[in-house]
């Protein structure tokens, strides 16, 4: 890890607090640039602090059922990791790793306490995005309660594109592993892999290496009943 320069605007902590507030955000923050596949922080883990990604990806973990790891969800440039930390266990009761290089401002938590209490406009841009977080996570329950594992894929296509977007080739902006579309699916490496087939036969998706278009969106929403 090493540490880098932040531009000030673009993590969502500098674009909700107080312009007054950022030149102290500068003294405190430090940014943190990660590799493709290094750990930001891992489940079990004391609770440190909040980390705002500033450019790049990653994936928010669990373990489950024999040590495999279901993927809660995708973060972007903009997203925020580490609050599921904030409570009384004072532990990240999850995981993230970067999907590919990425950067991050770290704040040590009684710095982020402090930028609660005073600034009321990142508190409640705060408090929005823990309602939105909230509702994609009820979703995602109802998803793998009641879709099939094909659904389950299709959906996770889906998610991905909406997450990262497409390049200008139509290629979705992340090259993702078979491995872990099927750790966010809740499914197997070998299903994923059988359904990607039959997906590329139908001409529903293509494929190069790990990058992945989406030919048909309605033909892939189908699965998902």
């Amino acid at each position: 890890m090493k540490s880098l320069e932040c531009n000030l605007t673009d993590c969502f902590l500098c674009k909700h607090c107080s312009p007054e507030w950022k030149e102290l955000v500068s003294v405190k923050k430090e940014t943190i640039a990660f590799k493709k596949g290094e750990s930001i922080f891992t489940e079990g883990e004391k609770f440190k602090g909040i980390y705002f990604v500033y450019q790049g990806s990653a994936k928010v973990h669990k373990k489950w059922n024999e040590g495999k790891d279901f993927i809660i969800r995708f973060a972007k440039t903009g997203d925020v990791l580490g609050l599921r930390g904030i409570g009384i266990e004072d532990r990240y009761p999850v995981s993230a790793t970067a999907l590919e290089g990425s950067k991050a401002c770290f704040i040590e938590i009684n710095f982020f306490e402090s930028t609660l209490k005073l600034n009321p406009s990142f508190t409640y841009s705060l408090l929005q995005l823990f309602a939105t977080e909230l509702q994609k996570a009820e979703n995602r329950l109802r998803n793998l309660a009641h879709m099939d594992v094909k659904g389950r894929i299709a959906d996770a296509l889906i998610a991905l594109r909406q997450v990262y977007g497409e390049s200008k080739d139509k290629f979705i902006k992340l090259e993702i592993t078979r491995q872990d579309i099927s750790s966010y699916a809740g499914t197997t490496y070998e299903t994923v892999f059988k359904f990607f087939t039959e997906l590329q036969k139908r001409k529903v998706i293509s494929t190069k290496g790990k990058r992945i278009k989406i030919l048909q969106s309605e033909k892939l929403k189908d699965f998902t009943g």
